[in-house]
């Protein structure tokens, strides 16, 4: 591939990214816009509840829990195994509690609660707004009184956590906590004399307003903060790309956009792409990497039982999970020899404990495909002192039995509010993941 031509797939799919990013700022919104986007490529969407008819040379997709997505192509002779790509959709933030109101001091409040392992600091001071999802009853239309699911997104600044001022906390440079319960209820407001609202109240006006019609009662919410910074192209010489949430949209972004291209250039061969939630509070879900949300659509996909696991054994799975990029100012968190630069190419990450699923035979097939593009590749393994994080990658091998590689984009900032890539990184992904999709998997001779 040359300079110019990665240069220019870097900037047109840094754009792309930024736009999808900022259209999804939780794991619901993410899926609507992915499956938006696939089935404007001309995949087909599924209902789990309903009898499939699979066709050859065929793309569908299909949701669950209307957070987490898998789409897949069906080849022309899926025997010959399929190339999976497995990212997920949630990223840490702040969700609001079922019963969410404070006031104190003449001020409107909502309790949170932390999900995930967020960087709090970053929180504070920040435009936030509120996105989610909503169960409601419907008051109108042949399915009165029925339930509905809806996506709500209020879009503009409606909140934000307020720092305490140095001069009323002279250790904050040094030695600043936050308690999660005192320290992190979103400030809405003054409170007025005049008005009861609830945060229900609040809701269901916000619903009412998108749907352009009245609703019935709201039974039940899950509603996160997010920052209302768009994300940007950024850097002297546009070298990154800041945003929220790039772990992990940015995996499921380049999973999709490469699964989309390899689709309409080689639709001969199976292709699938899953990116579920809950990866960062442990996978432990019907819809999450630890449940049986892929196991269930493989069966699918191949019923009979013996076809099914010699399909496997033919299969490899990428699970692509943004990995950390050796920070200038802490250049000693990372062993010498394993610390990636952003824009140097994906990192295959590796750990002798099987926090990362990669072995030699994985490890080889993608370096042989990013070799013939002459996308660059590092590894990361972590400093023995230090313990290691995971990914969806040994849980998903374990749960299916397939060969598990764990690679990803390097990146500053994880789990902060606003987090840093690279351009050339996301081209490198994008490239490396879509001629993964489109060749036939090489056999490791024993």
């Amino acid at each position: 591939m040359s300079a110019n031509s990665l240069n220019n797939s870097s900037n047109h799919h840094s754009a792309a990214l930024c736009q999808f990013i900022d259209k999804s700022p939780t794991p619901y919104h993410a899926t609507a816009q992915m499956v938006s986007q696939l089935v404007a490529a001309g995949f087909s969407q599924l209902n789990e509840k309903e009898a499939w008819d699979l066709q050859p040379q065929s793309g569908y997709v299909v949701t669950r829990n209307d957070s987490s997505v898998i789409a897949f192509t069906t080849g022309t002779d899926v025997s010959e195994g399929i190339s999976l790509v497995g990212a997920h959709t949630d990223s840490p933030s702040l969700k609001v509690k079922p019963k969410p109101d404070i006031t104190k001091q003449g001020v409107s409040q909502l309790g949170v609660e932390v999900y995930g392992g967020v960087l709090l600091n970053p929180w504070f001071d920040r435009d936030l707004s509120l996105a989610g999802r909503i169960t409601y009853e419907t008051s109108s239309g042949v399915n009165r009184g029925g339930l509905q699911n809806a996506l709500i997104d209020f879009k503009k600044p409606i909140a934000r956590i307020p720092s305490l001022a140095i001069h009323l906390d002279r250790e904050a440079n040094t030695g600043r906590t936050v308690n999660p319960q005192k320290h992190l209820p979103l400030v809405l407001g003054n409170v007025s004399k005049t008005s009861t609202q609830s945060f229900n109240d609040s809701l269901k006006a916000q619903l009412e307003s998108q749907l352009g019609q009245k609703a019935g009662k709201v039974f039940a919410y899950e509603i996160y903060a997010y920052d209302t910074q768009t994300s940007s192209v950024a850097g002297l010489n546009d070298d990154y790309v800041s945003a929220a949430r790039l772990d992990n949209l940015l995996s499921c972004f380049c999973g999709m956009t490469a699964l989309i291209e390899a689709f309409k250039s080689n639709p001969e061969r199976a292709q699938l792409l899953v990116c579920t939630d809950h990866e960062e509070i442990g996978s432990q879900s019907a819809c999450g990497a630890q449940g049986p949300f892929l196991k269930d659509i493989i069966e699918r996909i191949v019923p009979e039982s013996e076809a099914r696991q010699q399909m496997i054994r033919k299969s490899l799975l990428i699970s692509a999970d943004n990995a950390h990029a050796v920070h200038p100012n802490y250049a000693d968190k990372h062993d010498e020899n394993h610390g990636p630069q952003i824009n140097a190419g994906p990192v295959i990450k590796i750990n002798a404990n099987q926090r990362y699923a990669t072995n030699s035979e994985n490890t080889a097939i993608f370096r042989q495909i990013c070799d013939s593009l002459d996308v660059p590749v590092q590894e990361f393994v972590v400093r023995s002192d230090m313990g290691c994080g995971s990914t969806i990658g040994p849980i998903t091998a374990a749960n299916l039995g397939v060969s598990t590689i764990d690679i990803g984009c390097p990146q500053w900032a994880m789990h902060s509010i606003r987090e840093t890539a690279g351009t050339a990184d996301i081209g490198y992904m994008v490239t490396a993941l879509t001629a993964f999709y489109q060749r036939r998997l090489p056999e490791i001779l024993s």
